[in-house]
């Protein structure tokens, strides 16, 4: 089994719940990490390619407002595991703004497994 993962993708979201967010855009931290029985792989078809994530998390930003980086994560993770090859996928999102200036960041992180 090999881990293909992807740390601190910046991504661009109209996300959250309160009057102050909706129509607007702000920045999400996305980390994704997924299993994907790969071994002996040697081309770039043989795995899963990095830009597939950055593609999907960059594809569900642009489909609108989301409410929650909870729903922002599952979906995430669902589009992930449309491709069979991948078995796991632990998605991590964190929203820098949510408590600023009182912290860095806030989020969820969620694992689906086929």
């Amino acid at each position: 089994m090999t881990k293909v993962f992807v740390t601190g993708l910046n991504v661009q979201a109209e996300i959250g719940v309160y009057r102050h967010e909706i129509g607007r855009v702000q920045p999400l931290v996305v980390d994704v990490e997924l299993d994907v029985p790969t071994a002996g792989a040697e081309r770039l078809a043989d795995t899963l390619n990095y830009e597939t994530i950055l593609a999907a998390a960059q594809a569900l930003a642009a489909e609108g407002h989301i409410e929650l980086v909870e729903t922002f994560a599952e979906r995430l993770a669902r589009a992930c595991l449309a491709d069979p090859r991948v078995t796991r996928a632990r998605v991590r999102v964190e929203k820098p703004l949510a408590l600023a200036p009182h912290a860095v960041g806030a989020g969820v992180e969620i694992t689906l497994v086929r």
